[in-house]
């Protein structure tokens, strides 16, 4: 799944005549870097959130040959993170999925983010596997951190006053198991990731490469200036 249905109000004035998953950078509309990613990794099916300007999502995204997208419409109410998720629960079929925000691309280590990922998962031990960004290199975050990570990828809040050494950029797999329970409406994942906290069941695995947050137009400049220097 890709969450695509915020308004992206600290994007403006890139917004003003698009959602934000249209925003490009280096020539390529944020959604479809993650799509990318997704097919690389051997994903068939995507389902994408709308609200904001969800036509435009629509018409770019019927261009798309190489992947199924399914739409989940919020146009009439926005869910927050977590409450999106669940009205696109079903598509999932009860089987783990990937989840993904549309203003987080990344520069891959050696061996590329999600395969990691899909080899890391365990259904018995894990309701949710988060990436982990280390603040080190994060471009385009402008938190303190998000989570601490023990030896066993086990991840945690961090204490008050404690060094954090992780960001979360947005990168997931889920069991919709995580899910049960949920509330109502609108909400936070953030909700359902403290539950599986507590039930030490939410692990992470350190992204090898480099995050970069297109949070805001300075962050999208950024972005293109780093990229630029890459090899091609």
């Amino acid at each position: 799944m890709i969450m695509a249905a915020g308004l992206g109000t600290r994007m403006r004035p890139l917004t003003d005549d698009r959602p934000k998953p249209l925003v490009t950078v280096r020539g390529k509309a944020l959604i479809d870097h993650d799509l990318d990613r997704l097919v690389a990794a051997g994903v068939t099916t995507a389902v994408v959130n709308l609200h904001y300007k969800a036509e435009m999502l629509r018409d770019h995204l019927a261009r798309r040959r190489d992947i199924e997208i399914v739409f989940s419409d919020e146009t009439e109410e926005l869910l927050g993170t977590g409450g999106g998720i669940v009205k696109a629960l079903h598509h999932f079929q009860g089987e783990p999925f990937f989840v993904l925000n549309s203003d987080s691309i990344w520069v891959e280590g050696y061996v590329p983010a999600l395969r990691r990922m899909i080899e890391t998962w365990d259904s018995e031990r894990m309701d949710g596997l988060l990436l982990m960004a280390s603040m080190v290199t994060a471009m385009g975050y402008e938190g303190r951190g998000d989570f601490v990570m023990d030896a066993e990828g086990r991840i945690a809040r961090p204490g008050e006053n404690a060094t954090t050494p992780f960001a979360y950029p947005g990168v997931q797999i889920v069991h919709p198991r995580l899910f049960a329970d949920a509330p109502g409406g609108e909400f936070s994942t953030n909700i359902l990731w403290d539950r599986a906290i507590a039930a030490r069941r939410l692990y992470g695995i350190r992204l090898d490469g480099v995050w970069i947050h297109v949070g805001t137009p300075q962050a999208r400049d950024e972005a293109e200036a780093y990229l630029a220097k890459l090899p091609a």
